[in-house]
């Protein structure tokens, strides 16, 4: 299931992520690459190095999780159980795409203490952080059932995809892509049942946006509660 969910970062929170990252450090995207997707990776990635970095580092992440965490449509498309922490990517000059390739299924959450947590990547998530006018190129594409699709959104959307989907960043060609990606496990790990819940949900807020509280209304909200009780692993 692809959903596009504009404004997850509203034009403050935009200038915010970018006021931060125009003074943020740049290494070789490759480092959170696995082994086969290290083979077609050619963008940058923030690292941080000085402590200094590393709060800018955390303000970014913070800024994105926050927003995340209060955007109804965001859970009703993903049902998040774990949110791997942003990171943050560049794409500009020589180091400007990303060749076909799958997501790692498994990642590790940072975690203190005792070591790092893992968690199984079930979808895939880029939040764009540059104005589409800013550069050319660039365009997320997604192999789908469908054919694939092209995804170049607005500063502040989002977009979310299951990641088994073989996917690529074309090359950019002017200027400069800046966008966050992350991956979700979610509470439903099938994609048929999440698609079938979030459709659910999308004609329940219609519904009842028309309707009201109705009586049917009601019964129809108990069944979706019902399935995502039956189909979710907390």
């Amino acid at each position: 299931m692809l959903v596009k969910i504009p404004q997850i970062l509203d034009a403050a929170g935009v200038a915010r992520a970018r006021a931060l990252l125009d003074a943020a450090p740049w290494a070789d995207g490759r480092s959170s690459a696995g082994t086969q997707a290290a083979q077609v990776k050619n963008n940058e990635q923030l690292q941080p190095v000085t402590e200094q970095d590393r709060e800018q580092f955390r303000a970014l992440q913070a800024l994105v999780l926050q927003a995340l965490d209060g955007h109804p449509g965001f859970f009703s498309a993903t049902l998040p159980k774990r949110v791997l922490p942003p990171l943050f990517n560049r794409y500009t000059g020589a180091t400007n795409a990303y060749g076909s390739h799958v997501d790692q299924a498994v990642r590790y959450l940072p975690q203190a203490g005792s070591g790092a947590q893992r968690m199984r990547t079930d979808i895939s998530c880029t939040l764009f952080l540059s104005d589409p006018a800013d550069y050319d190129g660039g365009e997320l594409v997604i192999e789908t059932t469908f054919g694939e699709q092209r995804v170049k959104l607005a500063a502040g959307d989002l977009v979310v995809y299951p990641g088994t989907s073989v996917h690529r960043v074309e090359p950019v060609t002017r200027g400069a892509r800046l966008a966050s990606f992350f991956w979700i496990e979610s509470l439903v790990r099938s994609e048929a049942q999440r698609r079938l819940l979030y459709e659910m949900d999308l004609s329940l807020m219609a519904l009842r946006s028309q309707l009201g509280e109705t009586p049917a209304l009601v019964q129809l909200t108990g069944t979706y509660h019902n399935l995502l009780r039956l189909w979710a692993d907390t």
